[in-house]
């Protein structure tokens, strides 16, 4: 009998890669009363050397082993190099490098698969079928222009096929079932200058009738073609925003131990509001747990030998309290510094139920009733205000929500507080004092309908200030506006009723259905009729949420701010591949204070280039020991200057070499920002002028 061969041949051997982290972290694991335990883990698809670590801790106490080595390996794989990201309009080289470390030579062949989102020309007198023999590496290229914005994901295979063709005086072989190594990475394509977002709010509770909002969606004149998109979200719950995006509700840098707090502490609240409401599943609890668990480690990192705590982990230490309300200089001139700490300290230690007997208290509280008169200061009065509430202490409490009374803003339905009345009523200082009347408003005992309707116009204005993920501008204005949302959500809740939401223009029409199996659902819709005049209806008898955002990119601006940024290149611009640039910058600021607060600068690199950051944490000049911390991510280095003194210029230099070659580079941005105050920045473009 003759047997068809096809039927004997095996498909071949084919892998897939696409994960490929720079740090890969174990998760905890108990070990038990045996002393052992495994855990299932899958290698990422780096073909690398990985040097692990790990440790225990027991009753006994901790437990360090020694490094161990695991090695990721195949014999025959393909290798991609491209830029983390490039800008509109940029172009470069795709390269796949072919490693062979079989005994034997093989006959490669390298595939792009076929995408909408780019195009790939073949690189001059490039042949993508080649020998390749024992040890040996042979790398393809291509040039790739991207379509589209946005991520796109590029996939290259390399397959080892048959054939008659004699490689070093040998017959290529074929790997024991073949062999195909499919890889895939990213690729961000972004539009040029820099974004900006709007978010438009509303929590509308329609009571068993029907509510009804307008609102008038608009690009400015010099958008960026090509790079708005605007979205409608929906969600049954005030604080499913944030639910939503419990690791990410500021778009921020996250380098101190009090950002790090600003991650941490929002779990707990809303853990806290779900368990109250009977809304906690499994799944919610071990994510918001694990991110507790992760928060409190990282939080470890900042605290000394001696049991205190300090901004950057040195330097001097405070309480994880002071850590946390690193003071603003906006709050300064009226404000005592200990009566601050004092009413912070108090009301933390009433939150955790201490006995108002207990000689503290009482004597933090007898410290801050004879200041109370002389309190001229909004801030501090609205956080005094919730300190008595929590000590149940009426009079002290009435005397000063009449304090509050009097410099109340209110706009119909909306009330808040800003420090003065020439603020800014969006900023994060309006935020966080309005959010500690809240917070004073439903500490009350017992609250009363009243209160809750006092409240209702507190947090219609709060829930105007989100963003887009469910934070507010910064890290000190979001905890307490979250604390004080899940206080208030705690209090309103129902467990009953359904409304349905629709938001329409001409031409654009949506419909979303929200009742109680949903309410935690987020559901999003993309709006395609921008610029135009929405409405939004709600109709039923639960409360639903409902956001607008907008995302578009406008060309840098130039305009003076008190605090700014100049930023140029040096170095030598003549060589097309590895060279080293010198990027100058300097920040000034000319501004009603002696010095800002901690201040980022956030510097986007030139796309294919590199950062060495040595230069910046050198401590050797005045300038230089104003760094904190420097922080590398994706294609951005976030520099921490812990302040920037009046009408003296701050300069930094940042080194940046070229690792893949990008032709018609286009400028990147630097911006820097106050991060207690985010509203002032200013940006600047820099150019490497090499083409």
């Amino acid at each position: 009998m003759i047997e068809d061969s096809t039927r004997r041949k095996s498909p071949p051997m084919k892998t897939v890669r696409s994960f490929f982290p720079e740090t890969w972290i174990w998760q905890l694991s108990e070990v038990g009363d045996s002393g052992s335990a495994q855990v299932p883990l899958t290698v990422p698809d780096t073909i690398t050397s990985w040097e692990t670590e790990a440790f225990c801790l027991s009753s006994e106490g901790l437990g360090l082993a020694p490094p161990a080595q695991l090695t990721v390996f195949q014999p025959f794989f393909l290798e991609l190099s491209l830029p983390y990201s490039i800008i509109r309009g940029e172009i470069f080289e795709l390269k796949a490098t072919v490693f062979n470390y079989l005994s034997k030579c093989i006959m490669v062949k390298v595939t792009p698969a076929p995408s909408s989102d780019y195009t790939l020309k073949a690189s001059s007198d490039d042949q993508y079928s080649s020998c390749l023999c024992a040890n040996g590496r042979k790398t393809f290229k291509w040039i790739l222009t991207p379509s589209v914005l946005g991520v796109l994901n590029i996939t290259v295979s390399a397959e080892a096929e048959a054939s008659q063709t004699v490689c070093d005086n040998e017959i290529v072989s074929v790997p024991e079932r073949g062999r195909i190594d499919t890889v895939t990475q990213s690729l961000l394509v972004q539009a040029e200058g820099t974004e900006k977002t709007e978010t438009h709010s509303w929590l509308l509770c329609p009571n068993g009738d029907s509510l009804s909002e307008e609102v008038a969606l608009a690009l400015p004149k010099d958008v960026i073609e090509g790079s708005a998109r605007s979205s409608v979200s929906v969600i049954g719950d005030i604080l499913g925003r944030a639910l939503r995006n419990l690791h990410g509700l500021l778009r921020m840098p996250y380098g101190c131990g009090e950002q790090n707090m600003a991650v941490l502490s929002p779990n707990f609240y809303i853990l806290q509001y779900l368990e109250n409401t009977e809304q906690l599943t499994s799944a919610i609890r071990e994510r918001a747990t694990g991110f507790l668990k992760s928060g409190y480690q990282r939080q470890l990192n900042y605290r000394h030998e001696n049991g205190a705590y300090s901004t950057f982990g040195h330097g001097k230490g405070n309480t994880w309290q002071e850590l946390f309300f690193y003071q603003k200089n906006i709050l300064k001139g009226g404000v005592n510094d200990n009566v601050t700490m004092t009413a912070y300290i108090t009301a933390s230690l009433l939150e955790l139920e201490t006995p108002v007997t207990d000689p503290v208290i009482t004597k933090g509280l007898s410290c801050l009733r004879s200041i109370i008169e002389d309190v001229k200061n909004t801030y501090i009065t609205a956080l005094l205000a919730y300190t008595f509430s929590l000590a149940r202490d009426t009079d002290t409490r009435h005397q000063l929500f009449k304090k509050l009374e009097d410099v109340a803003i209110s706009d119909g339905s909306h009330l808040h507080w800003s420090q003065s009345a020439s603020a800014d009523d969006s900023d994060s200082l309006a935020v966080e004092i309005s959010s500690y009347v809240l917070l004073a408003v439903l500490t009350a005992d017992p609250v009363t309908t009243a209160d809750l309707g006092y409240a209702n116009r507190i947090v219609s204005w709060l829930v105007k200030q989100q963003n887009a993920y469910g934070g507010f501008s910064s890290t000190q204005d979001t905890v307490v506006a979250l604390q004080a949302l899940s206080l208030y959500a705690t209090k309103v809740f129902s467990s009953d009723g359904s409304s349905t939401v629709t938001v329409q223009s001409a031409g654009d029409t949506h419909h979303f259905d929200v009742n109680q199996d949903n309410k935690l659902l987020y559901q999003e819709k993309q709006l395609q009729n921008v610029p135009a005049k929405y409405s939004i209806e709600v109709k039923g008898s639960t409360c639903v949420s409902v956001q607008m955002a907008q995302f578009y990119n406008i060309p840098t601006p130039t305009e003076a701010k008190t605090l700014s940024i100049d930023a140029k290149i040096g170095g030598d611009c003549k060589k097309t591949f590895g060279q080293y640039l010198l990027l100058n910058f300097t920040v000034t600021y000319d501004g009603p204070q002696a010095r800002t607060n901690m201040v980022i600068v956030d510097i986007k690199l030139l796309s294919g280039f590199t950062a060495d950051t040595s230069m910046l944490e050198t401590r050797s000049t005045s300038s230089a020991s104003l760094v904190e911390r420097v922080d590398s991510k994706d294609d951005h280095v976030l520099v921490y200057l812990k302040e920037v003194p009046k009408n003296i210029p701050v300069n930094h230099q940042l080194q940046l070499k070229q690792i893949v070659p990008v032709k018609n580079l286009k400028p990147a941005v630097i911006k820097v920002y106050d991060y207690y105050q985010t509203s002032d920045l200013s940006e600047t473009e820099y150019s490497s002028h090499c083409e």
